[in-house]
């Protein structure tokens, strides 16, 4: 997969990309990231990307020429969503993830400031997605939300696959109870039908956990 973010502050990205699972992704090319900065393709000579609202308003709203010029500048994949960060956007869910992870190009827009003039949204991105029902200084944190979703669900990423199928909303239940050593902490002790050997106990207590945990914390699921 390729992944194109369109971002003013690509350093933004130096850290969490280099590390862990996703860091490894893209040593072993399992993805492959790349940058274009909007600044790069302003007009003028001040490399102008910010203007006041028409109409009036408080703050600056990101230009449309230089994102436009940004993306355009990009190679087209045969399967690829051009993607707005913004809190009116779907919103980041599993399935999502997984409807992204099929495809060959994510092309990531980051905007900044008040916002992106509306004609982005209209013209050029094919996907509004939003990180949840708040306001944050700019799209480069939910692009990291959505990258680390989507790549580690690419083949390769995670040693064992299993592991993703028993995770919260695969099956549209919350992940069960999960222990490891020393068996008795703080006088806190891990539940005896783990310890005891039995497969078919110990499937039976995770299901009917799963069950308990997502009616107390997320009933929305179960309706």
């Amino acid at each position: 997969m390729r992944i194109d973010i369109v971002s003013l502050f690509p350093d933004f990205f130096a850290s969490p990309l280099s590390t862990s699972l996703i860091g490894k992704a893209i040593a072993k090319e399992i993805v492959e990231i790349h940058f274009a900065n909007p600044r790069d393709f302003a007009l003028d000579k001040h490399h102008r990307v910010d203007d006041e609202p028409f109409g009036g308003g408080v703050g600056m709203l990101m230009k449309p020429e230089p994102i436009f010029a940004a993306v355009e500048s990009l190679p087209n994949l045969n399967r690829r969503e051009i993607i707005l960060f913004s809190p009116q956007g779907e919103p980041m869910k599993q399935d999502l993830f997984k409807q992204l992870a099929l495809l060959d190009q994510l092309v990531l827009v980051c905007g900044s400031y008040e916002g992106v003039d509306e004609r982005v949204g209209e013209h050029l991105v094919t996907k509004q997605v939003s990180l949840g029902d708040f306001v944050l200084t700019s799209g480069e944190i939910p692009a990291l939300a959505l990258i680390n979703g989507v790549v580690r669900l690419l083949p390769g990423t995670v040693g064992k696959t299993e592991s993703l199928q028993s995770e919260s909303f695969e099956s549209g239940l919350l992940e069960f109870p999960q222990y490891t050593r020393p068996q008795i902490f703080r006088d806190w002790r891990v539940p005896e039908v783990l310890l005891s050997g039995n497969h078919g106990a110990i499937s039976e207590w995770r299901y009917q956990q799963q069950l308990q945990r997502t009616r107390d914390r997320r009933p929305d699921l179960l309706e």
